[in-house]
């Protein structure tokens, strides 16, 4: 069976975004475990540290989850006490999520995850940030 040049692996570009994807929570691994999260809690953490007081749905569109991925997620950090959902007082049906004070101090101890990360990588920092934007423009491409 003859193999074609577009079904070699390596010339797939979903493979090496897959593959960086996983190196990346893996490198991440060890500085949320110190925290007691995991990596899509961070995520969560990271948009409230941003925006606190905010709806599930609100979550769900900066992440790019569905609601029914995020559901248990979010259940598993009330019960962490990290975070706590607030029916609307205009909507009952709009959920709000914060920050406890638990959650809040946390964002002490994370501060230099970012850092640690980036130098952790063989890439210099120019180079970081060329692929951080030329990941959103993939992520932002429409037609």
């Amino acid at each position: 069976m003859a193999k074609t040049e577009q079904l070699l692996l390596g010339n797939q570009v979903c493979f090496p975004i897959y593959a960086t994807s996983r190196k990346v929570t893996k490198l991440y691994q060890p500085h949320l475990e110190k925290l007691g999260l995991t990596y899509p809690q961070y995520l969560v953490m990271l948009v409230l540290w941003e925006k606190d007081k905010i709806t599930i749905g609100r979550i769900c569109n900066k992440l790019m989850l569905q609601t029914n991925t995020l559901t248990p997620i979010l259940n598993k950090m009330v019960t962490k006490k990290l975070i706590r959902k607030v029916k609307s007082k205009k909507d009952e049906r709009v959920i709000n999520v914060q920050l406890t004070r638990i959650g809040l101090k946390m964002q002490d101890s994370a501060e230099n995850i970012p850092n640690n990360l980036a130098e952790s990588t063989n890439m210099t920092r120019e180079e970081l940030i060329q692929v951080h934007t030329l990941m959103w423009k993939f992520l932002r491409e429409e037609k």
